[in-house]
């Protein structure tokens, strides 16, 4: 018996020494929570990419992750523009409720009571949070603690403690609007302008074409820098427990997309790799394509609920992907809201509702038409050739509408028309589908509420300390303004009784709202004519005055640069001053056409250099000459 001692006791000696290398693997496999990445490409819609459809840029490394994951065929931006559109990420928040739906921020706005910029939670829960590097975040920097350990452009995941979670978020900025100035005919390109695919509201020219091809260029060199990315990862080991979100921050970058609320500036790339160890968080098995809507405000609910911690209340936001979610509730999802304001020194007010296939749009103050001019956006040279085959009478309708004042509402069947050159707002058909979205948008910008419907000056003033709360202590009056705006959509007849109620009101919002459906209606509005006279004049608030003076300006019954001028030379409020040259540039650049002369502005803000309101003093300068 003792004889066969040795050979039992090495057997178990090499069982155990077996079972001790087998424990750093099993160990490393059962990791506690998923790592998070997000990787993020700037200014691009969905079309740019080959896996949305044919003419779309090759981008085997993002094709990969959708191998590998979900692709998401309906994901959203709410807002065409960087700022708005990361704010509303890191909120959680719809940005027209917190008040950070204006791009570039005039004042910083705080973050809602009691609700934290989602990584917080993340790093409160053991997560390791790093952002390489992009913030811009229109909140209080003061908001940021506790947000990142690390937010800077040396911001790596690397840096963790050993078996610690994280969240790491990587930008890149080749597709960035920035990259396309310069002049088209000079660009090296890999991508043929002959085989491009043009939308149907741009231009037909070789400066288009070849812009075209460039972008396309561009995202086949993002897609090689994500690959490089994605090769760390690897090395590191990290594939298997890593869920890998790729998207892009908003739409663009052709003119007409980025900055503006239609489906080129919202609809983004969406795709989401699942990892090995964690596929029963994910509601889908890997390369399906999933239908129902997601959309920015719903990025932090889902990233929390991957980790497992509980979504705070104050989050607008639901979560489409982690426990709870199936991919049934998922496609069920057919609604995506979004919302522009101002883009730098440009202001307009459009909010906008997709559901299924159509999107309904409302331009509360249609006269700004879209292609007011815009110093960023018309570095881009085909911006200018647009602009300039405008003048010279050498578009075609499609092409035109830019340039045009807007109807109040728009509706388009995207099935039919992705380029949304075919209103159907006034086609009996779809009556039916109209009236349904119109009210299904009125509910909610109601339900939020919208801080927009007061003019940004006077939020900075009055809303600025708590807007959530301001909002909510003036969700009534916001109401009342929403029904005075949504006047212009009924006929003039039904409208009048409710435009004269407000253009006699003791509240200056309510006259300042009654005057843009004045304008909005034009020359129909006639009956007004002389009360918007004499607001014009004599109305004690100067915005107002000014908007008064806009509808008379429009109509062509009075000159309106005297009184601009005026108010213009009276205010040391740089910002109120911006909102006013808009109206200024609006009447200048469309008709009637008021040249109007900048060397009588006085005023100390004329000699700002760096607030939104030194392009719009620049413009009218050098378009004077």
């Amino acid at each position: 018996m003792t004889g066969h001692h040795p050979p039992r006791l090495m057997t178990i000696v090499r069982f155990f020494l077996l079972l001790a290398c087998l424990v750093p693997v099993v160990a490393e496999a059962k990791q506690d929570k998923p790592n998070i990445v997000w990787i993020v490409s700037e200014d691009n819609s969905a079309k740019w990419l080959r896996i949305y459809g044919p003419g779309g840029a090759p981008m085997p490394t993002v094709e990969r992750l959708a191998k590998n994951g979900l692709i998401f065929n309906h994901a959203f931006s709410c807002a065409p523009v960087c700022s708005v559109a990361r704010s509303t990420i890191i909120s959680g928040c719809y940005a027209p409720r917190t008040g950070a739906q204006y791009h570039r921020k005039q004042a910083t706005v705080p973050m809602p009571d009691g609700l934290k910029m989602f990584p917080f939670y993340l790093r409160k829960n053991g997560y390791h949070t790093t952002n390489n590097s992009k913030e811009d975040y229109n909140f209080h920097p003061a908001d940021k603690k506790g947000v990142w350990d690390t937010s800077s452009r040396k911001a790596s995941y690397k840096n963790r403690k050993a078996g610690q979670p994280f969240f790491h978020v990587q930008n890149f900025g080749t597709t960035h609007e920035g990259q396309t100035f310069g002049d088209p005919l000079k660009f090296q390109l890999k991508t043929d302008p002959a085989k491009v695919k043009l939308a149907a509201y741009h231009p037909d020219t070789p400066i288009f074409r070849r812009s075209y091809a460039h972008y396309l260029d561009k995202h086949m060199a993002v897609d090689a820098q994500m690959g490089a990315f994605l090769k760390q990862l690897e090395k590191d080991n990290l594939l298997d427990d890593t869920f890998i979100f790729y998207y892009g921050d908003h739409g663009g970058v052709m003119p007409g997309s980025k900055g503006y609320a239609n489906e080129s500036g919202l609809r983004i790339p969406m795709v989401v790799s699942i990892p090995k160890n964690w596929q029963h968080l994910a509601p889908a098995s890997p390369g399906t394509r999933v239908d129902g809507f997601v959309e920015f405000v719903d990025l932090s609910a889902t990233v929390l609920n991957l980790a497992g911690i509980e979504i705070p209340a104050a989050i607008d936001g639901k979560p489409f992907l982690g426990k709870g979610v199936s991919l049934t509730e998922l496609n069920k999802r057919d609604q995506s809201f979004g919302y522009a304001d101002r883009f730098d020194e440009k202001y307009d007010l459009v909010r906008t509702l997709r559901k299924g296939d159509f999107r309904y749009s409302r331009n509360y103050q249609p006269f700004n038409f879209d292609g007011l001019y815009n110093e960023y956006r018309y570095k881009q040279t085909p911006f200018s050739q647009w602009r300039e085959l405008y003048l010279t009478g050498k578009l075609n309708a499609a092409q035109q509408q830019f340039f045009k004042s807007r109807p109040a509402e728009t509706l388009y069947d995207l099935s039919a028309d992705p380029d949304e050159v075919n209103n159907l707002a006034n086609d009996p058909t779809h009556q039916k589908t109209l009236l349904q979205m119109r009210a299904l948008l009125q509910q909610k910008i109601k339900g939020l509420p919208d801080l927009s419907f007061y003019p940004e000056p006077i939020f900075i003033r009055a809303g600025l300390k708590n807007p959530v709360k301001f909002g909510q202590k003036h969700r009534a009056e916001i109401s009342r303004l929403i029904d005075i705006a949504d006047l212009s959509l009924e006929s003039f007849k039904k409208s009048r009784q409710g435009i004269s109620s407000a253009l006699s009101s003791k509240n200056p919002w309510d006259r300042y709202w009654g005057l843009i459906v004045c304008s909005s209606f034009g020359k129909e509005a006639e009956p007004f004519y002389e009360q918007a006279k004499q607001l014009a004049n004599n109305d004690s608030e100067s915005l107002v005055r000014t908007r008064a003076a806009e509808f008379l300006g429009l109509t062509g019954q009075e000159d309106p640069r005297p009184i601009l001028t005026e108010i213009l030379n009276s205010t040391d409020d740089h910002i109120l001053a911006n909102l006013i040259l808009n109206t200024v540039v609006v009447l200048q650049d469309g008709k009637p056409s008021y040249q109007f002369d900048p060397t009588l502005l006085t005023a100390p803000w004329t000699k700002i250099q760096k607030a939104e309101v030194a392009s719009r003093v620049l413009y009218l300068r050098e378009s004077s000459k």
